[in-house]
């Protein structure tokens, strides 16, 4: 047997499990299925939520909000925390959390118990999210193998989006809203039992104390940036105290975060990873691609449902395709980091994405359905090809005792990016949209200026206006609509141009280094290579 033959299966028998690697990867994706649907699986139930409990506006945003909130603010402390403790146990607690927030949520009787139970299931998938990757960043140690592990693992948290609305929709159809949680339960049941026997145990270094300050100061300081950047993208002004006061308090948190980690002997995060091109670029072009992807998400849906008139099911069917085509990309992303490399794979993504962005500005105000698919096919090949050569390098180049650090640094700038997408689009969508409907003939100032706030709201003024003057405006809102879509597609293009930019940083090959392994003594190494012949 050749000498790269043993050396790889004894870096496998050194991994620590004792379950086969690949069971251990579908126990993982089936945590992060579960994770990644609950997080659009309320969409569509929201509806049923509000003639329910009756929220009020605050309530209800909150009751959205309350899960990724509290999930992306948890992130670093709990992925550094399982570093210290060990990665499945912050898992199998995470499993727990999640299944009892489940039950909570379903059974909630009430507006502020929901609330709860909902920041619960946030605790719980911070638990999971970065326990999942670093325990993976474990379990592969051969950067090939790992690299089709993230492929595949990239490939289940596309699924998930997508089934989330899907699956609501129809427990909706034949159960209560409760429903789409209490299908969490079952799976957890078997979850926690399947991760305690085969899924291993592992710990980084784990030298000196755990930074108790440190893990809340980065905690309170993600709370808050994001909590300022949802607020942003929920179209509170950039000058409001709910905007400033957050986003200036989270800033100052977070500084004094990075200037504690720099000064400690022991830190919470090493922050030189980020000295490192191949992290720290990583790093950006998630943030950069999450930009792209989910602000332009939540406009084509509006587009799909308030242009053209699909129903919710219709337009859920329509953006299949580009999860479909994001799952494709996942799949064959280790074959194309292996021949590619990290540079060529992301700024080919991010180039592939921004000519699917620019080639969607021919939609207008009727349906074209080739169009439509070929734009969401590139965009999801496109952006899943980016995320998955972002995500490999920087968990392959993070040491493999800051896994959970990394892999949480990894979240948090997926959850950030996305929060900053739809602020930012959000706002250029709305510059774009409004002065289209000034002057609109019939329509008085006031009912222009209600109008403006967005699509659903001219329609509704159109309806209440009724006549000419309220086809005109409807008109007027319409066209205005397409136009800013254009606008903040060509916006989107150039973001992620300069992510293909950004991409040059990244190293040009994927380097598979073999570790170091102790040389055995010649007559136990006579030994091991007789064992190995007979396996």
């Amino acid at each position: 047997m050749s000498g790269t033959t043993t050396a790889a299966a004894l870096r496998r028998r050194a991994a620590g499990a004792g379950a086969n690697r690949w069971v251990v990867l579908v126990v993982l994706c089936a945590s992060l299925l579960l994770v990644a649907v609950d997080a659009t699986v309320l969409h569509v139930a929201v509806p049923a939520v509000t003639e329910d409990l009756r929220p009020g506006g605050m309530e209800l945003l909150w009751i959205v909000d309350a899960y990724p909130l509290v999930c992306a603010s948890l992130l670093i402390l709990f992925g550094t925390l399982g570093d210290r403790v060990g990665r499945r146990r912050v898992l199998l607690l995470g499993y727990a959390l999640f299944g009892v927030a489940s039950g909570t949520a379903a059974l909630a009787d009430s507006a502020q118990v929901l609330i709860a139970a909902r920041a619960l299931l946030g605790v719980g998938g911070a638990m999971i999210m970065p326990a999942t990757l670093s325990i993976l960043r474990q379990v592969f140690p051969d950067r090939r193998e790992r690299a089709l592990a993230i492929g595949i693992w990239s490939a289940v948290a596309a699924v998930g989006a997508a089934v989330g609305p899907l699956l609501g929709g129809f427990l909706l159809e034949h159960f209560w809203w409760g429903s789409v949680f209490l299908v969490n339960i079952p799976l957890m049941l078997v979850s926690l039992p399947v991760g305690w026997l085969l899924l291993p145990e592992s710990k980084g270094e784990g030298d000196g104390p755990w930074d108790v300050v440190g893990a809340l100061m980065a905690a309170a300081g993600l709370f808050a940036v994001v909590l300022g950047v949802k607020r942003l993208g929920g179209g509170d002004s950039v000058g409001s105290p709910w905007t400033v006061v957050p986003l200036l308090g989270g800033a100052a948190l977070l500084a004094l975060f990075v200037r504690r980690q720099r000064r400690r002997t022991h830190p919470l995060v090493d922050l030189r990873m980020f000295a490192r091109p191949a992290f720290s670029t990583s790093v950006v072009c998630i943030v950069l691609a999450m930009l792209a992807l989910v602000g332009l998400e939540l406009i084509a849906a509006q587009y799909l449902q308030l242009v053209l008139g699909l129903s919710p099911l219709e337009t859920g069917l329509r953006l299949l395709p580009l999860t479909v085509a994001a799952m494709a990309a996942g799949l064959a992303g280790a074959r194309m980091l292996r021949r590619f490399g990290p540079r060529r794979m992301v700024g080919a993504g991010f180039c592939l994405t921004a000519a699917a962005v620019v080639s969607l500005t021919a939609m207008g105000g009727h349906d074209n359905f080739p169009l439509l698919l070929t734009g969401f096919v590139l965009l999801g090949f496109g952006l899943e090809t980016t995320l998955f050569g972002a995500y490999e390098s920087m968990l392959s180049e993070a040491p493999q005792d800051q896994a959970g650090g990394a892999a949480a640094i990894g979240e948090t700038s997926y959850q950030l990016g996305a929060g900053i997408g739809i602020a930012l689009l959000g706002s250029v969508m709305n510059a774009a949209y409004a002065p289209g409907l000034d002057g609109v003939p019939g329509v008085p100032a006031r009912a222009s200026a209600a109008a403006g706030h967005s699509l659903g709201e001219a329609y509704e003024v159109a309806e209440r206006l009724g006549g000419p003057a309220g086809e005109a405006l409807r008109h007027a809102a319409r066209h205005a609509f397409v136009h800013g879509l254009h606008v903040t597609l060509l916006v989107s293009a150039g973001l992620l141009l300069l992510g293909a930019a950004m991409a040059l940083r990244l190293p040009r090959a994927m380097q598979c280094e073999t570790p170091a392994v102790e040389v055995p003594a010649p007559r136990e190494a006579a030994r091991r290579r007789g064992s190995e012949l007979k396996v």
